[in-house]
């Protein structure tokens, strides 16, 4: 009899490690509606699995649904109270529900997104992306209901012993933040002195664009462009050329590789580069060839506000 019910029991959990690893495979892929039902048929039959659980997580998480990347993240910090990646995922999720909700009910969650944040540091010493949300959180909230630059300076200098470059970096943004552009500049400069590194270059050209010196902020992200290849400085630099009106080919040639190598972790959609595209052929008189890009826009988002205003000023060419 036992023997009968192994040989019963042996296909169900080939086939449930075999859903697991399609199901992990798609995550991989970025194919998320694929890999979702299969992760949810897993954690049927294995209730407690936490990779399987955090994998829910973040597919929720990825499709922006706050509420249920909370709930999959909160088991898991109620199941494995000192792990510090499930409280920085926990707190994550309720800073991004926070910002999607009216600033009264959001500022309710404040309390738990610092505990969650400040623990998942305080377990693990080398955790940079909490030390990031950390520096974020202190210099964005407002002074009256916690805000604090010396507190966002304290883990930005915490990241320069872990990491001089994000150290550099996050006190740079710290200062942007503050309206110290000169001393944003200069942590900028030096984070790309000691780590040559794409979001080094990024960060000095949204200062340089953020400054109105947009010649400057395309000519930083072209040279990371060359250096390291990554498709989110093809969006920057298109998007600075549609805005200020400056090297349209440049701008154009640089929408069109990001739209062909686009994927989620590019972060910015398509329709956005559809926009730009459209903004670019505005700005050179090619209306016709403005018109196809902006409706490109809105097909893929038909309440893309800024797309509709934009249709309008083309349309008045």
């Amino acid at each position: 009899m036992r023997i009968l019910l192994l040989v019963l029991l042996f296909p169900l959990c080939t086939i449930a490690q075999s859903d697991f690893e399609k199901a992990e495979d798609y995550f991989k892929k970025e194919q998320f509606s694929k890999a979702k039902p299969l992760f949810e048929r897993y954690l049927d039959n294995h209730p407690n699995d936490k990779k399987t659980l955090e994998y829910l997580g973040d597919i929720a998480g990825y499709a922006e649904d706050w509420d249920t990347a909370i709930d999959y993240y909160e088991t898991l910090v109620d199941s494995e109270e000192n792990n510090a990646n499930y409280h920085f995922k926990y707190g994550g999720s309720l800073g991004m529900k926070a910002l999607s909700i009216s600033r009264i009910r959001a500022a309710t969650y404040i309390g738990d997104i610092k505990e969650h944040f400040e623990k998942a540091a305080k377990l693990d010493p080398h955790h940079i992306e909490v030390r990031w949300a950390l520096v974020e959180f202190y210099i964005q909230l407002p002074g009256i209901i916690g805000g604090s630059e010396r507190k966002a300076t304290k883990y930005a200098n915490e990241l320069l012993r872990i990491s001089p470059v994000d150290g550099y970096l996050a006190n740079g943004y710290i200062a942007e933040y503050s309206n110290r552009p000169e001393d944003a500049e200069r942590f900028y400069k030096k984070a790309i002195e000691i780590g040559d590194s794409p979001h080094t270059y990024e960060k000095l050209a949204e200062h340089y664009e953020k400054n109105n010196k947009p010649k400057e902020a395309i000519e930083t992200a072209t040279r990371s462009l060359k250096k390291h290849k990554r498709n989110q400085l093809n969006y920057q630099i298109g998007k600075i050329a549609a805005q200020y009106n400056l090297d349209a080919e440049l701008g154009i040639d640089c929408l069109q590789a990001y739209i062909k190598n686009h994927s989620a972790k590019d972060g910015v959609p398509k329709d956005w580069a559809y926009y730009r595209l459209a903004q670019i052929y505005k700005n050179i008189g090619k209306k016709q060839t403005a018109l196809l890009w902006i409706n490109k826009a809105l097909e893929d988002r038909p309440d893309f506000k800024e797309a509709r205003q934009e249709k309008e000023q083309i349309l008045a060419l």
